[in-house]
């Protein structure tokens, strides 16, 4: 069964092993059921909107086993499944889907290349439990919390710097620690290092924090734990998912000052008097509908605009513990001529290689690999800007003619967006240079100017 070719696609998961099911955003229609999933909060992601990734976390009386598996989108089984050295609970990867970053149980942090599914890196980042994990919008930084109430932020430009990481005195580039409780979501909005975060806690409260200054912006007081929050692409309010099950609307504009009954900052809530928690939002790619899991197993879409509920869908028996929403698939063509040109490369080898259990290193003390890269001249880097965007072009067209297996054509989809940025980039240079050029001959006829008038 193939998911429809909708706009946008609901997908959903729970701790429980109902699988994860695809539901039309338009229509409701449930399009797929991906069987045997027991995915944790922040455990399921899109993968280029190519592949879903789950983490799967498997509680016994005596311990706790974990594994990550991965579908293509249109196959109801999985394709891939690898166990990392530990349970891994909640997972983010990239836009390109280049890698997958992943957090463990014992507060370690794992960086796994999915075209080789190679483990790159690995730390200690916190003293408990990850439990959620984002990136910046321009993808430099990783923000992770964890049961130790602690958010911390990390540059992966330090986490692959040797000679960095040797003179810091930490590996983070903030650390905050203002949470009482564990920290139970993290969002993001767009700036980059520039941006603000919003993580919330099972402490009531959520704060908000500042990338660029590195501290505490606000705190907002709630009346029940907070499970989820989901950030308005404009970036004025924010919605709070509570166990008590209402979604608060919070401003992150207004004064310091109580607007409701519910307390400071907070404008109003959503709720359908269910009285059960709200466990996950996701916002979708338009801004205006707002997904909602919630404990009772049902999925509720909510118009942010007349807050009302416009749909219901029915996931399972259990808590839903992931929503994401997705764009829809390729259309009838491209599907076609992808198949027709690595149909005869699939029936030979995995869509996607499993990922390893340890990092691969000559040092066995050391969980860090060495990499280094020569840094051209500054007079060449222009140059080097035109000749890497040839380069990428060659590649891309190579790999457009074989036979692609998936994770080439994930490589191909990076190689796109390498290519459009080297371009941007250059072009840039030269719009930099040509101003330049105009301001020197300005000064100059200018100088010229004044020294005959003298």
């Amino acid at each position: 069964m193939e998911i429809s070719k909708t706009m946008e696609v609901v997908m959903a998961s729970s701790k429980l092993d109902a699988g994860i099911s695809c539901f039309d955003i338009e229509t409701g229609a449930e399009q797929l059921r991906l069987k045997s999933c027991a995915s944790p909060p922040h455990g399921l992601i899109s993968l280029s909107e190519r592949f879903f990734v789950s983490s799967q976390v498997r509680e016994s009386s005596s311990s706790s086993s974990g594994s990550i598996l991965h579908w293509s989108r249109d196959k109801p089984v999985a394709d891939v499944k690898s166990f990392p050295a530990e349970p891994i609970s909640p997972l983010v990867s990239n836009s390109d889907g280049t890698y997958i970053i992943g957090g463990g149980c014992s507060g370690n942090i794992y960086l796994w290349e999915v075209a080789s599914g190679r483990l790159l890196k690995k730390w200690n980042a916190h003293y408990r439990g990850v439990t959620c994990l984002v990136l910046s919008d321009d993808e430099s930084l990783l923000i992770s919390g964890a049961e130790d109430g602690c958010v911390r932020v990390w540059s992966l430009l330090m986490i692959f710097d040797d000679i960095g990481r040797t003179a810091a005195t930490h590996l983070y580039e903030h650390n905050f620690s203002e949470h009482t409780l564990k920290v139970t979501d993290i969002v993001t909005g767009h700036g980059g290092c520039n941006a603000i975060i919003i993580s919330s806690s099972e402490d009531r409260t959520c704060k908000v924090w500042s990338l660029s200054k590195g501290k505490l912006l606000r705190t907002i007081d709630f009346p029940s734990a907070i499970n989820a929050v989901a950030l308005d692409p404009c970036e004025h309010i924010f919605y709070a998912g509570g166990k008590d099950g209402k979604m608060y609307v919070v401003s992150l504009t207004g004064e310091n000052t109580s607007a409701s009954k519910y307390g400071m900052h907070i404008v109003g809530a959503l709720s359908d008097n269910s009285n059960t928690a709200v466990t996950c939002l996701a916002f979708s790619k338009s801004g205006v509908l707002l997904v909602s899991g919630w404990e009772d197993g049902r999925i509720r879409i909510w118009d942010t605009k007349s807050k009302q509920i416009v749909r219901m869908l029915q996931h399972s028996k259990g808590q839903v513990s992931n929503v994401i929403v997705v764009h829809r698939p390729l259309n009838s063509a491209s599907q076609t001529s992808m198949a027709t040109q690595s149909s005869a490369s699939k029936r030979n080898a995995s869509l996607l290689p499993p990922l390893d259990k340890y990092v691969t290193s000559t040092d066995d003390n050391d969980d860090f690999k060495t990499v280094t890269a020569s840094q051209p001249p500054l007079s060449r880097v222009t140059d080097a800007l035109y000749c890497s965007s040839d380069v990428m072009k060659s590649q891309i067209k190579e790999l457009q003619q074989e036979g692609s297996t998936a994770a080439s054509q994930l490589e191909l989809d990076r190689l796109r967006v390498e290519c459009k940025r080297s371009l941007q980039m250059s072009e840039q240079w030269k719009k930099m240079h040509g101003d330049l050029h105009q301001f020197c001959a300005d000064e100059l006829v200018d100088y010229g100017r004044n020294g005959c008038a003298k």
